[in-house]
């Protein structure tokens, strides 16, 4: 290779320099500067009185390296440096093992201020919860400002917690209050109990207000009634005691003295269409009223009434607590009986005598109609449930069937009682023997 002048040098490309450095075996030529270059190039030839390549230890090679791989040079090129100083590319890069070092200490730091924040945002959560709990339990707490006492009629979800249905005929509304499973359970809550108590209103995720505690069952002090009694398993005896109505209605004498009620009676008022079979219902009810028994608890059922008979009922001594038209289904029909009936069953359970006057039976599955007529009993040496019923035909189980007759309602002689259609078992035990003989009288008089 002919010797070339410095000058020659200087005029050549870098490409053509690396070239004539590859040649000359120059190691690490790339690494330097184009004079450097040439200065190398020189004194490898001899010549030109050029100053020997300069000499690279390790700490110069490895900020060059580090720069030239900032730099963004061709990734060949880098390659190529790899395939020549396998044991320089080995080497870490300083800004590189600094910046490593740096990552773990920056995601300590970030996790330590997440952890400040969870601590802090729990600290504030937690001083929340404080303050609402101080301002429960202090004498003057926000909450039990806002406490307010209700009254309602239980319906029990799936799940055993409950809704108070503080509407009108136990019908839902936005106004009902939670009820919660273990108050359910406490108190052996069922569906149609008549629940009062304090609530509260409700918090920021709740929709309805919460009751706090049950004061009352049906009307008496929580405390009193008895729990764990099961209702199906009491002691009945035939009914003993006679409603007194001493009404001056015509249709509530007959039934009074022809077809005796007493406490705990199973009674249907039974007899075709047209009969006067809601109207004699009505007018027991208006008896029922009259009494004015502070200990008897009446309510009014109406499951597949007709649009104008529920308006007459709501204007009438005693409102329906539940009133369903004959537009709903035989299931809805027998779920307002059963609730009435469930409350009514509970009362007399604890002690307490209870009414349930229901028009009518027709329009509910057989099963439905009879489970509601048997659960009047009179419970031996305890409550009593009676049951007042509408039917177009007696259901059997009766106590007292008051039958009515379509040929004397036709001729608009009311009360159209049938005395030899109509009964009342163990008349005596309600009339005495006197009054039971004359209802027999009666009855052998219309025979003839």
């Amino acid at each position: 290779m002919p010797v070339l002048e410095r000058s020659a040098l200087a005029d050549s490309p870098l490409a053509d320099l690396h070239a004539i450095a590859s040649e000359l075996g120059i190691d690490g030529f790339r690494r330097l500067r184009k004079e450097e270059l040439i200065d190398a190039i020189v004194a490898r030839q001899g010549g030109g009185g050029g100053a020997a390549a300069p000499e690279l230890d390790e700490a110069d090679e490895a900020p060059s390296r580090a720069r030239r791989r900032r730099g963004g040079r061709g990734r060949a090129r880098d390659r190529e440096d790899r395939d020549e100083e396998p044991e320089a590319a080995a080497e870490p890069q300083p800004e590189a093992e600094a910046e490593a070092a740096e990552k773990p200490a920056r995601r300590e730091r970030g996790g330590r201020s997440r952890d400040r924040d969870r601590e802090e945002r729990g600290g504030r959560d937690r001083a929340g919860d404080r303050e609402e709990r101080g301002g429960r339990d202090r004498g003057g707490a926000r909450e039990e400002d806002a406490e307010r006492t209700v009254e309602g009629v239980v319906e029990l979800s799936d799940n055993g917690s409950g809704f108070l249905r503080l509407g009108k005929n136990g019908a839902a509304s936005d106004d009902d209050v939670y009820v919660s499973a273990a108050q359910v359970r406490r108190c052996e809550l069922v569906d149609g109990d008549r629940v009062g108590g304090p609530l509260r209103p409700p918090r920021r995720s709740e929709r309805y207000p919460s009751l706090v505690r049950v004061e009352t069952i049906n009307g008496r002090p929580a405390g009193e009634v008895s729990e764990g009694v099961r209702f199906d398993e009491l002691p009945a005896a035939f009914p003993s005691e006679r409603f007194a109505f001493e009404a001056a209605d015509p249709a509530v004498q007959a039934v009074e003295f022809l077809t005796p009620i007493g406490r705990g009676s199973r009674v249907t008022i039974a007899g075709d269409a047209h009969t006067g079979k809601s109207e004699t219902l009505r007018r027991l009810a208006q008896a029922f009223a009259e009494l004015g028994d502070a200990e008897l608890e009446i309510s009014v059922v109406l499951a597949g009434a007709r649009p104008e008979e529920i308006a007459e009922w709501g204007n009438g001594p005693l409102a329906p607590s539940a009133a369903v038209s004959f537009a709903a289904s035989g299931d809805a029909q027998a779920q307002a009986v059963e609730r009435a009936v469930e409350q009514g069953k509970r009362v007399a359970a604890r002690g307490g005598h209870a009414v349930v006057l229901i028009d009518t039976l027709a329009g509910l599955p057989v099963v439905a109609a009879r489970k509601a007529l048997a659960a009047a009993r009179n419970i031996a040496g305890g409550g009593s449930l009676t049951v007042i019923a509408t039917a177009t035909e007696p259901l059997g189980g009766e106590t007292t069937v008051v039958a009515l007759d379509a040929q004397l309602a036709g001729a608009r002689r009311f009360p159209a009682i049938d005395l030899l259609a109509s009964r009342t078992l163990r008349p005596e035990l309600l009339v005495g023997e006197a009054g039971a003989e004359a209802i027999a009288e009666a009855v052998r008089e219309q025979a003839e």
